[in-house]
């Protein structure tokens, strides 16, 4: 098993899962759970996920959407899910291997899930194109869970081989739906009681005032606040997230 830790939600530390085809210092967020994922509107996507992750769902799943909306998050908690039942799994982010050969993916097709990230990484470039081309073909004779996340729809993402297009579509693509500010809300307090975390609702509202409003860099913030709070064994009031903020950006 592999996975790194992308921009995209998963608050917590991290474990090693190297897959033993990949000599990469690759890592799964460890609470990049189905559990910790605050779906919104996008409650048919993560169900649609949780089966496929078991290998009871559709064999390919797109998923499509801007930056910190959790895709990255999504794909390893199906990767972690399906490992726990015993399936083999790789995690593969295609923005941080695009500088290397394509010959990745080979082999991946002895195992039961395999999952892609921002696959619009490689668009446009010949190699790498047919190469995922081949590699879906092998995946689809060998049975193996196909789930890939990217910026846009598989016809608006950037890839020019038409039979590869082609292909991402046979399975059931979903855009994942921003959250609105209530829902945000919601999203952060969940994601703050899942990992222990006493955060006052005047506290998110100010987060929500201050900062980038999207889940990943929200998630990342309450990382660095969590860290503050337990070395200076503070709640996270307003003055206290004010005066830590102040001290990590001076």
């Amino acid at each position: 098993m592999s996975g790194p830790g992308d921009a995209e939600p998963g608050c917590g530390a991290r474990r090693s899962m190297t897959h033993p085809q990949l000599a990469l210092g690759l890592t799964l967020r460890e609470s990049a759970r189905f559990a910790s994922y605050f779906p919104g509107q996008n409650g048919e996507a993560v169900n649609s996920l949780r089966a496929s992750a078991g290998g009871r769902g559709d064999a390919l799943v797109y998923l499509a959407g801007a930056n910190g909306l959790g895709k990255t998050h999504l794909l390893q908690a199906a990767c972690q899910q399906a490992a726990e039942v015993g399936r083999r799994v790789v995690y593969l982010p295609l923005r941080h291997l695009a500088g290397l050969s394509p010959s990745v993916f080979e082999g991946l097709e002895r195992l039961d899930l395999v999952c892609l990230d921002d696959v619009d990484a490689i668009a446009a470039r010949a190699d790498w194109e047919l190469a995922l081309f081949d590699l879906f073909n092998r995946l689809r004779e060998s049975g193996t869970t196909l789930l890939v996340a990217a910026g846009r729809r598989p016809d608006q993402n950037g890839i020019q081989l038409a039979d590869l297009v082609s292909r991402l579509s046979w399975g059931v693509t979903y855009v994942l739906k921003p959250l609105d500010e209530e829902t945000l809300f919601a999203a952060v307090a969940y994601r703050a009681k899942a990992r222990g975390l006493e955060l006052p609702e005047d506290t998110v509202r100010f987060l929500l005032r201050r900062f980038p409003r999207d889940l990943a860099s929200l998630c990342d913030l309450l990382d660095r606040l969590d860290q503050a709070s337990l070395v200076a064994r503070r709640r996270l009031t307003i003055p206290f997230v004010k005066a830590a903020l102040a001290e990590e950006s001076g």
